[in-house]
């Protein structure tokens, strides 16, 4: 009867050598890393929000606001300062009063939103202390800031196109549906002056991505959503604040607050891309570090809540 056969010994590696690769571990069956978290769902829970009506409700009443301000204030334009603004053309037409609308709420009122969507994502969850339980599901840890990135854009490029569409149907009913007056002189037809409502805020939106980017980063590195949302919003205007400061010359360029009104560009006879162009490239670069940023930290991060 011969003897078992004992296993040989495992041969030295050399030196230098890579390392053999580990087995994989074995996941439940139906397991799917990409299924966790659907947009939907995130989306739905997102839209039942309360934060998400009142600001709805806030953008869907400024224009009406504004209607009611100038009915007791008077027609902007008969005051006759010498210099036309955007402002002494908001009674023009429907699209005067939307273009108006716009550059009355770029500088903070649409600060806030953007903030808010993708500042109180991962940090309310943290606050509520349910953060814990959606990395146990298991979602991964890319994919729930994912989810909640994409979902936090969207909702702010959704504030961002109800405003001027309900200040088009305002302006239109209260100043009739006519052409775009231009403060530089001429007019935009009103079948041209849709296109160029539409670059608007298209360039709004690449514009607030440094915020959105800003409050994001704020909310994977903290549990209290207002430091997030109100970290986000003061460094803002700590930048617009930095733009005004004409001592810092060139120095301004880098600052995104100093090409947040490029857009007027576009409410030109022959709309210019220059500054559109150059703002977005400062937009978009600012906002891949702070998504980076985000994305790498939160990756390390003991999460406890």
């Amino acid at each position: 009867m011969t003897a078992p056969a004992t296993p040989a010994p495992p041969e030295p590696s050399t030196p230098g050598a890579p390392a053999p690769p580990e087995p994989s571990a074995p996941s439940a069956p139906g397991y799917r890393a990409r299924r966790t978290l659907p947009l939907r769902v995130e989306a739905l829970r997102q839209l039942k929000r309360r934060r998400t009506l009142v600001i709805a409700a806030i953008l869907t009443l400024l224009p009406f606001v504004l209607v009611a301000a100038f009915a007791i204030g008077g027609d902007p334009s008969s005051r006759g300062n010498g210099r036309v603004t955007l402002m002494d053309t908001a009674t023009a037409s429907g699209g005067n009063f939307a273009a108006t609308v716009l550059f009355v709420s770029a500088g903070f009122l649409l600060v806030v939103p953007v903030a808010l969507f993708c500042g109180d994502t991962v940090a309310s969850e943290a606050s509520w202390s349910s953060l814990r339980y959606l990395l146990a599901a298991p979602v991964p840890r890319a994919r729930l800031l994912l989810s909640k990135l994409t979902v936090g854009l969207l909702f702010s490029a959704a504030a961002m196109v109800l405003l001027p569409l309900v200040a088009l149907a305002v302006g239109a009913a209260a100043y009739g549906w006519g052409p775009l007056q231009l403060p530089t002189g001429g007019a935009l037809s009103a079948g041209d002056a849709v296109p160029r409502l539409a670059v608007v805020v298209g360039y709004l939106f690449v514009s607030q991505l440094v915020t959105a980017a800003l409050a994001f980063w704020l909310s994977t590195v903290t549990d209290a959503p207002l430091g997030a949302v109100g970290g986000a919003v003061g460094l803002t205007i700590v930048g617009n604040v930095l733009d005004q400061v004409t001592a810092l010359d060139t120095w301004r360029n880098v600052l995104p607050a100093h090409w947040q009104y490029s857009w007027a560009d576009a409410l030109q006879p022959h709309m210019e891309w220059a500054g559109m162009i150059q703002g977005s490239a400062v937009s978009v670069s600012y906002a891949l570090v702070l998504f980076a940023l985000a994305f790498r930290g939160f990756a390390k991060k003991d999460v406890v809540s």
